[in-house]
């Protein structure tokens, strides 16, 4: 119930609220991935149950897909889509140019290729993703496991020449193994703390041999919708140049709270 809801979470929540009003009838809607995201998807299976929306939705994770069949969204491939109106997905990082760190849940190469693959992208995140260059969070990069330590030392080789204040370079494990993405890749962490030109390291980390994609949206974000824990919402819309300020009252709703899981 949203009562019991941290503020962080509350801010999730109202991002996710006001995110879901560029859904209309009829479209077909990329799915994201992570805590932030979830509570979108949940929004939008309370519209379909509730308010009749139909939609066809495209997850970017096999849980996000889990989770879209669960609130009764009717999931369908990319390929059977072809192309969708709008990718609504949260973010790690995003910086003044919307700009984004993605792929702290791992699910980076397929949230990159559905992204781009929409009219447009909406990111909802809280406020504490602002920053004003990225690279506080760990950088991910998605890469193949033949010759995974000759990729790391490839990677780190070519840090030394980055315009980055780190070059720290850690394997994403899951327990005592290495994680696994739905592709059936690995994740390396790049321990950056700063990126000074995002644009020119997106374009040669992904022309190591092994990389398979990077976390780096680079032009990709349209719109990002700002929550905050009392309820306040906040979007900037690259395009129009515009920020708008609203508010989402909270209303409590068995259905929408009850078991949400990222």
């Amino acid at each position: 119930m949203t009562g019991e809801l941290s503020p962080i979470d509350k801010a999730k929540f109202v991002a996710a609220k006001r995110a879901v009003e560029y859904v209309e009838d009829g479209m077909r809607v990329g799915l994201g991935t992570g805590s932030t995201a979830a509570w979108m998807v949940r929004c939008l299976g309370e519209m379909v149950r509730e308010d009749g929306l139909k939609i066809k939705g495209v997850p970017t994770s096999t849980r996000t897909a889990d989770l879209a069949r669960q609130v009764g969204i009717e999931v369908i491939s990319l390929d059977e889509a072809k192309w969708l109106d709008v990718t609504i997905d949260g973010t790690d990082e995003y910086d003044g140019n919307l700009n984004l760190i993605k792929g702290g849940g791992g699910a980076l190469l397929q949230e990159k290729i559905v992204a781009t693959a929409s009219d447009m992208m909406v990111v909802i995140a809280d406020i504490s993703k602002r920053v004003e260059t990225l690279g506080a969070f760990p950088l991910p990069i998605e890469v193949i496991p033949f010759g995974l330590q000759t990729t790391q030392a490839l990677v780190e080789e070519t840090l030394v020449s980055m315009d980055v204040l780190g070059n720290n370079v850690t394997l994403r494990m899951n327990g005592d193994v290495p994680f696994i993405t739905d592709e059936g890749n690995h994740i390396l962490d790049l321990h950056l703390n700063r990126i000074g030109n995002p644009r020119q390291f997106s374009l040669v980390i992904n022309q190591i041999p092994g990389v398979v994609e990077n976390g780096l949206f680079i032009d990709i974000c349209d719109a990002v919708v700002i929550g905050y824990g009392d309820g306040k919402v906040e979007v900037r819309d690259i395009n129009a140049g515009t920020v708008q300020e609203d508010r989402i009252d909270f209303v409590e709703n068995e259905n929408l709270f009850t078991d949400l899981t990222d």
